[in-house]
């Protein structure tokens, strides 16, 4: 795939602010950004419009809402309006579709848990409409299940979209999070129009934690191309996000890690 895109998520350059994070990419040649809110927070929302519209850069998404499951009926009204934040500021942005990481379990109950989810995002539809912000369910690798998400294969991010029940909601596609699913193809397939985003990194072992041991695209044991396709023929064709979440590569120059992204995405996905 060529670099037209390209998206480079601020994750996987996690020392630079949004105007270091701008200014990289632009000197990249990469096309679009996906910041997550910290570094949108830093600068304020209109300055961080202002600064990527100048930059002519697209936003493929805004990193994260969701987190729908507690006990404390308080805590789940607070998580909303903190979700009703994140749709305004991905208006703002002009971002293309704000991330849902959904919450993790509650106690032992992983139904009521679920149900937690269901009724957070149907809380949020008409905002997410009114905002022209779609809302895209991120399911996480089955490990994160008790720390941060209970939707973890992307057939029930399907299964969860259909039931909500409005083309305001759909799913990402994130290669580390699905690419061991037996049925991933068929669920991509499923997922169709659905899909809001495609998520691309690599799967190197050892792991050393669950949110900070990726590794560049060719590096590991995904079979990007293939997912990459499956995406492709459901009839994806927005950017496609580079998310490395990687204490290793943090440690590297930033310049050096995005001239790393470039040649990867091209050769592997």
């Amino acid at each position: 795939m060529d670099l037209s895109r390209c998206s480079l998520n601020s994750m996987t350059v996690p020392s630079l602010r949004l105007p270091e994070l701008v200014e990289t990419a632009v000197a990249h040649g990469i096309p679009a950004i996906a910041p997550w809110r910290d570094i949108v927070d830093d600068v304020g929302t209109a300055k961080a419009a202002r600064i990527i519209r100048d930059a002519g850069l697209r936003v493929s998404s805004l990193c994260r809402g969701g987190m729908f499951t507690a006990d404390d009926p308080s805590v789940r009204r607070a998580a909303l309006d903190d979700n009703r934040r994140a749709i305004e500021q991905a208006r703002e942005l002009g971002a293309a579709a704000l991330v849902l990481v959904c919450g993790p379990v509650v106690g032992r109950d992983l139904a009521g848990s679920r149900e937690m989810v269901f009724d957070g995002i149907s809380a949020l539809v008409e905002d997410a409409r009114a905002a022209n912000v779609p809302l895209g369910i991120e399911p996480l690798h089955p490990m994160m299940i008790a720390g941060r998400s209970v939707i973890t294969t992307l057939g029930e991010a399907n299964d969860l979209a259909e039931r909500v029940g409005d083309d305001v909601v759909g799913v990402v596609v994130d290669a580390y999070h699905v690419w061991w699913d037996a049925v991933i193809e068929h669920e991509v397939a499923r997922a169709g129009k659905r899909i809001l985003g495609f998520h691309v990194s690599d799967w190197v072992v050892p792991i050393m934690g669950e949110l900070s041991s990726r590794g560049l695209m060719g590096d590991g044991h995904i079979d990007l191309p293939r997912l990459s396709a499956s995406v492709t023929a459901a009839g994806y064709r927005g950017d496609v996000e580079v998310e490395i979440i990687s204490d290793s590569l943090s440690r590297r120059d930033p310049h050096e890690v995005v001239r790393s992204v470039r040649e990867r995405f091209v050769t592997h996905v």
